[in-house]
C-alpha cells in the first residue's frame, strides 16, 4: 500500500455543488472541489496529487506541514491538538483508512488536507499514477 496526498483551498460555498463532487458527473475530473467520498480523490487527474508516500508517518508529516501553512487563518481555535491529529492519522493510515482534515478559514474559505490509501478498500479506482515498483 502507498498513500496519495491531496489539498484544496477555496470558497466554502464552492463545496455545495454536490453533482460535480461525484465521479459520475462529467464535471468531476475538471472540478477543483474535493469529492464527496475520500477515496474518489483517486479518480481525479494525477496532476491533483500533491505528493505520494510509502510510509504513513511521512504522509502525516505532510499533513502537518500543510496544516501549519493555514494555522493562523483558522476561523475557530484548534479543537483537536495537532499532536493528537498526527498520532491518529499515522494509526489510521497504517490500517488502510483514509485521513482527511477539513477546516473553515477566515473569509469564508475552507481547506481540505487529505491522504488517501492506494489501493483503497472503499472504492475500486485504479492507482492514478503508474509507478514502476507498484
Amino acid at each position: 500500500m502507498h498513500w496519495h496526498a491531496y489539498q484544496w483551498t477555496g470558497a466554502g460555498a464552492d463545496r455545495g455543488n454536490e453533482a460535480e463532487r461525484r465521479p459520475a458527473s462529467p464535471d468531476f475530473p475538471s472540478s477543483p472541489v474535493p469529492p464527496m467520498r475520500t477515496g474518489d480523490w483517486l479518480a481525479k487527474p494525477p496532476a491533483r496529487i500533491a505528493r505520494t508516500f510509502d510510509e504513513p508517518g511521512q504522509a502525516a508529516g505532510w499533513m502537518a506541514a500543510e496544516y501549519a501553512k493555514v494555522h493562523d487563518a483558522l476561523l475557530l481555535p484548534e479543537r483537536v491538538p495537532l499532536e493528537e491529529r498526527l498520532e491518529t492519522a499515522v494509526d489510521l493510515l497504517a490500517r488502510g483508512v483514509d485521513v482527511q482534515w477539513g477546516e473553515w478559514l477566515q473569509g469564508g474559505r475552507f481547506i481540505t488536507i487529505g491522504v488517501i490509501c492506494c489501493p483503497n478498500r472503499h472504492v475500486s479506482h485504479p492507482c492514478p499514477v503508474r509507478h514502476p515498483s507498484r
